[in-house]
């Protein structure tokens, strides 16, 4: 009796066998297919090849634990767990048929994975995993990104990287889904960031890119981690960051920066110097003018020290309050700047009854009263925000292009960057723009209504020039740090905005001159009719 069920015992396993083999056949033949449709890129929909793909593998028949499914752009893989399931570690590294030195990538499963599908289901649950080494299939969406800035973005590797469990749609866990991407060259030139494939995000294709429930880490710098906290496809967005600087340049900017913020340092000290000697002659004018040579000698010396102590040996306490001080002392130079215009305004606007009540002291609480208490404020929610700042330098060898970066103590949060410096900037710019072409039109009809307007041209010029100086317009070369202005801006910035004290000192000077000049024509006046008497 026993010798009969042999015979149909091997018959059930080679049934068994045969339908494994046509079953991950079929699966193979679905791979194939879909490479054939990206290839010639056919009005398929490629949502309806991805589901019938993971459908395939769903419900697949295979032997052992595992089944490994691959063609030239598409490697499945599925894996038999139950509900003792304690986690899972897959690389490129193991899976793929040729062996690697490094892996390309990586996913790590946390044993919660199962839970939610045990607690309704008890038995087998089945995990699919599918790589995409091409775009082609998520290509359409790549330029629907909200958050995305450069439409040169692309994935990194062009990997995208898959999985699904059965029985649910797994979401919301508390271990993240960890998945590594590596890349044969430094990403520190480029603005990484994790998303995953979201379905019906858009209108006009079957899905966008999102970074909702993932977070970006960079473990080393040719390492990307992200830890997502649900199972779909996964890709890393990565994009040049905006407009690196030529590493070619990075000496004679740090030389020009050098030599124009000593001279502005040395002309600031003088230019105070002698205000205190003559301090009693000095007017509320003076004062104001004063308190700005102040805030821009700070500025200068903070931004010297910023590069020094930004480096490894020096403790981060130091990086961080250095950073504070800078990113004070350029606020309270801006902050200067708009009460220059303010001060020229009320000059210009309200010749007669303008005094106000300890008007420097109370200008003096909002110039540097204002920014110390933005700072002080940023330093109490997060000090954080404040550090080692990396600036991204190109460096162009042969026909390739690598990266690298220098430090300085510096504001890092991107959100503190824009509206703290570039939108109080900004602001401030603006402002002083609109007074001086106000100022301007208001020295233009005074001058029409002398007798002799032509004799004081060049004393004009001067007086627009001292003006320009005085409120800082040339600050506003900041905004112009893209396309073919980078460089040009990058130079004319650095030369004009590092010897911007040097520039007040003279501009110092020629007022100080020039009422030198009339008090001893108002002399000789005087004396001249003592004379005549």
């Amino acid at each position: 009796m026993d010798c009969c069920w042999a015979p149909f015992l091997y018959l059930c396993l080679l049934a068994s066998q045969s339908r494994t083999a046509e079953a991950s056949q079929e699966t193979l033949d679905w791979m194939k297919r879909m490479e054939a449709a990206a290839k010639r890129r056919s009005n398929t929909s490629f949502a309806e090849l991805i589901h019938g793909l993971e459908l395939r593998l769903l419900n697949a028949s295979f032997g052992g634990y595992n089944l490994t499914l691959q063609t030239h752009i598409i490697q499945a893989l599925a894996f038999k767990l139950n509900c003792n399931f304690t986690g899972l570690s897959l690389s490129s590294a193991t899976v793929e048929k040729v062996p690697q030195a490094q892996p390309q990538h990586a996913m790590q499963f946390p044993a919660e994975l199962t839970q939610n599908a045990c607690r309704t289901r008890s038995g087998d649950l089945r995990l699919i995993c599918i790589y995409f080494s091409s775009t082609r299939f998520f290509q359409s969406a790549l330029l629907l990104l909200p958050f995305q800035k450069d439409i040169n973005s692309s994935l990194l590797s062009n990997y995208v990287l898959g999985a699904q469990l059965s029985h649910g749609y797994v979401s919301n866990l508390s271990e993240p889904v960890n998945i590594s991407f590596w890349h044969n060259q430094s990403l520190e030139g480029y603005t990484v960031t994790c998303v995953f494939w979201k379905e019906r995000a858009s209108k006009h294709h079957w899905g966008a890119w999102s970074p909702e429930g993932c977070r970006t880490e960079r473990p080393t710098p040719s390492q990307v981690l992200c830890r997502c906290n649900h199972l779909t496809y996964f890709a890393v967005l990565m994009q040049i960051s905006q407009a690196p600087i030529p590493a070619e340049l990075l000496a004679p900017l740090t030389y020009i920066s050098l030599v124009g913020c000593s001279i502005s340092i040395v002309a600031s000290l003088l230019t105070v110097l002698l205000h205190v000697q003559a301090r009693k002659q000095s007017d509320s004018v003076t004062r104001i003018h004063m308190n700005l040579h102040a805030s821009v000698l700070l500025l200068n010396i903070a931004f010297l020290l910023s590069p020094v102590l930004a480096t490894p040996p020096v403790p981060g306490a130091a990086c961080v309050a250095l950073a504070a001080t800078l990113h004070y002392a350029l606020l309270s130079c801006l902050t200067w700047m708009a009460i220059e215009g303010f001060n020229l305004y009320l000059l210009l606007g309200r010749v007669y009854n303008i005094y106000i009540r300890r008007y420097v002291l109370k200008l003096c609480a909002v110039g540097w009263g204002v920014p110390a208490f933005l700072v002080l404020l940023l330093l109490a929610v997060k000090s954080s925000v404040y550090g080692p700042c990396r600036i991204q330098l190109s460096d162009s060898q042969g026909n390739s292009t690598g990266f690298k970066t220098m430090s300085i103590c510096w504001v890092q949060s991107p959100w503190v960057h824009g509206v703290l410096v570039m939108g109080y900037g900004g602001l401030t710019s603006l402002f002083n723009l609109v007074v001086l072409a106000w100022a301007l039109r208001v020295l233009n009809k005074l001058r029409a209504q002398e007798k002799a307007p032509g004799t004081r041209a060049c004393r004009d010029a001067v007086t627009v020039l001292g003006l320009t100086v005085l409120l800082g317009t040339t600050w506003a070369l900041a905004f112009f740090s893209f396309s073919v202005f980078l460089l040009p801006q990058l130079f004319l910035f650095t030369i004009f905005n590092s010897l911007y004290g040097f520039f007040l000192f003279l501009w110092f000077c020629s007022q100080r001159c020039r009422s030198e000049a009339e008090a001893e024509a108002e002399m000789e006046v005087f004396t001249s009719s003592q004379m005549v008497q």
